[in-house]
């Protein structure tokens, strides 16, 4: 009677679960990750005493963007100035709540935010909040 010897160990390691895995773990990130952003990125100016806002965080916040540049976005459209009023006027007409916020970059011209508030106080917003970050000492330092 012969006996059938066993095929050697193999030594090499068998990738396809992670690749599996990661291939899964990618698209996860790939939806999510949009989901994570709310409007136009913008350096916000750092106080000691912000006040916490978490309404603008919400999906139907009206939310103005003033960019380093001077770009302006409403949400993560961008929109010239002149046209901020009327469209901003729209969005305020079926609304109880005339809250409007505007974030804008430390380093954007005090002019351009001003033009934005104005144009945001002609179109009938009520409560107007600006947007800042806690100020932190060790971030202040490590952007020197």
């Amino acid at each position: 009677m012969l006996k059938m010897k066993a095929p050697p160990p193999v030594a090499d390691i068998n990738v396809t679960p992670m690749v599996d895995v990661m291939l899964v773990m990618l698209i996860i990130f790939m939806v999510i990750t949009p989901m994570l952003s709310h409007g136009v990125s913008v350096d916000l100016v750092p106080t000691r005493n912000p006040i916490n806002m978490a309404n603008a965080e919400k999906d139907d916040a009206i939310v103005v963007a003033v960019t380093r540049d001077g770009k302006i976005f409403l949400g993560t459209t961008p929109i010239p100035v002149d046209q901020l009023a009327p469209r901003v006027k729209d969005m305020l007409a079926n609304r109880i709540d005339k809250m409007t916020y505007v974030k804008a970059d430390r380093r954007s011209t005090y002019r351009r935010v001003v033009e934005v508030v104005d144009n945001l106080r002609s179109a009938g917003v009520d409560q107007l909040g600006l947007m800042t970050e806690l100020y932190d000492p060790h971030k202040q330092m490590q952007q020197m």
